[in-house]
């Protein structure tokens, strides 16, 4: 068993996105990302099979996907796809984000 508290353990950076690597094993991999208002995780997908979730904790903003297309992301939204699908966020405020991708990368 192991416990983390996101919110004690990664803060927030004016300059660029904090990242903390909550959990990486062979099956799935947690991360926590903390966006200050306007900063985003750009729009990127990878080359490979499995499925990625964003889960929006805390904050609003914009979950983005190809050719520019986005959608609203607010607290308690979840966006999951295949992580070979466009994926990304903009955040409108101050953001917390938990990423999963199974199987991990």
């Amino acid at each position: 068993m192991k416990k983390t508290n996101i919110y004690e353990a990664n803060g927030f950076d004016a300059k660029s996105m904090k990242r903390l690597l909550v959990h990486d094993s062979p099956y799935f991999k947690v991360l926590n990302f903390n966006f200050k208002a306007g900063q985003q995780l750009p729009v990127h997908s990878h080359d490979i099979e499995g499925e990625v979730s964003l889960v929006v904790l805390e904050g609003e903003g914009e979950f983005l996907g190809k050719d520019g297309s986005s959608m609203p992301a607010k607290a308690g939204d979840v966006l999951i796809c295949p992580i070979s699908d466009p994926h990304g966020l903009k955040a409108g405020s101050d953001l917390r984000l938990l990423v999963t991708i199974a199987p991990p990368i």
